[in-house]
C-alpha cells in the first residue's frame, strides 16, 4: 500500500508536522510506502488562476503543477491530510490545492444527463485536523458535523473517494505524545 501524506503548516517545527511524520513512520514500520507532500516546503501555488479556469471552462490542459499532483495521487492507495484548523476550516493553501487538483475530468465528471461520475473510488482518504482549542469548544459549535458535511461529503464523497478516518485532535491541555499516538492508532486500525 502506498500513502501520500499532505501536510500544511507554515512553521518548520509544529505539532502538525510531528503528527504527519509520526503517521509516516508508523506506516513505514508496517511495510507501507509513504510520500510526504509538504505543500509549504514545495511552494505549491494555491491560487485558482487563469490557466486553471481555462482548463475548467474551455477544456484546456491542466497546468503542469496540477498534473504533477494528480500523478502523485494516481500512485497512491491512501491520501492522508494533516492540517491545523484555521477559522473552523482547513488552511487556504490546502483548500487551494484541492480546488486546483481535484478538477473535473480527473476527480469527477458531469455526464450528458447532468449527473456526476465520481472518479476517485480507488483512493481512500484519512483526515487529521489539529485544533488549538478545547474539545468542548468544537463540540458546542458542531464542528465535527461541519467537517463531515463540508470536507468529507462536500469534497471527497463528491469525487467518490471514501473517507475511512476523520479525526479532530484538540490540543488544549493535551499531551502531544498522546495526540500522536491517538492519530497513528486510528489510522493504522483502518489500514490493517
Amino acid at each position: 500500500m502506498h500513502a501520500v501524506i499532505v501536510v500544511v503548516h507554515p512553521a518548520a517545527v509544529s505539532l502538525t508536522r510531528s503528527v504527519a511524520t509520526a503517521l509516516g513512520d508508523a506506516l513505514e514500520a508496517k511495510g507501507h510506502t509513504v510520500e510526504i507532500a509538504d505543500l509549504v516546503a514545495e511552494r505549491f501555488v494555491p491560487v485558482f488562476g487563469a490557466a486553471d479556469h481555462a482548463a475548467f471552462a474551455a477544456g484546456a490542459p491542466a497546468p503542469a503543477d496540477v498534473l504533477q499532483e494528480q500523478r502523485r495521487l494516481d500512485r497512491a492507495d491512501h491520501l492522508i491530510l494533516v492540517y491545523p484548523v484555521y477559522w473552523w476550516s482547513m488552511p487556504a493553501l490546502l483548500k487551494g490545492w484541492i480546488d486546483r487538483v481535484f478538477i473535473s475530468g480527473w476527480a469527477f465528471e458531469e455526464n450528458a444527463g447532468g449527473g456526476i461520475a465520481k472518479k476517485l473510488g480507488r483512493l481512500t482518504v484519512h483526515l487529521v485536523a489539529i485544533a488549538g482549542a478545547a474539545d468542548r469548544t468544537y463540540t458546542k459549535r458542531g464542528y465535527r458535523q461541519a467537517m463531515r458535511i463540508q470536507i468529507e461529503e462536500g469534497i471527497f464523497d463528491f469525487c467518490g473517494a471514501p473517507v475511512a478516518t476523520s479525526q479532530l485532535l484538540t490540543t488544549d491541555g493535551a499531551d502531544p505524545v498522546l495526540l500522536l499516538q491517538r492519530a497513528a492508532q486510528a489510522l493504522l486500525e483502518k489500514l490493517m
